[in-house]
């Protein structure tokens, strides 16, 4: 089992950054790949961002390649999602997610097993 609860969103500007982290509970954090969901009002959920259990790998939404950074602290279990040049429509709510780690990362929720509750990420024009 994996407890995941996320933190660090807020309000910004367009143009600004927020950077969001998600601690795991759980001594094998190490072993499970995490990702990074987002749900804006009346939109379905949508992936961002996902990053191997060893870090070796990343994947990316094309609507944040360039501006998000995933990573991640294994000894800390913690992962972390770097969100630069924001734009009003990264406005949503982020979920951090879990699954035990295989070869190739996903960008499909039904692949993830464990689901923090989100934080609200709002930006402004």
């Amino acid at each position: 089992q994996v407890q995941l609860v996320e933190s660090g969103g807020g309000w910004v500007q367009a143009g600004g950054s927020l950077r969001l982290s998600c601690a795991a509970s759980g001594r094998t954090f190490s072993s499970y790949d995490m990702g990074w969901f987002r749900q804006a009002p009346g939109k379905e959920r949508e992936f961002v961002a996902a990053i191997s259990d060893n870090g070796g790998s990343r994947l990316y939404a094309v609507s944040v390649k360039g501006r998000f950074t995933i990573s991640r602290d294994n000894a800390k279990n913690t992962v972390f999602l770097q969100m630069n040049s924001m734009k009003p429509e990264d406005t949503a709510v982020y979920y951090c997610t879990a699954r035990a780690g295989i070869l190739t990362l996903t960008n499909a929720p039904n692949e993830y097993h464990y689901w923090g509750q989100g934080t609200q990420v709002t930006v402004s024009s």
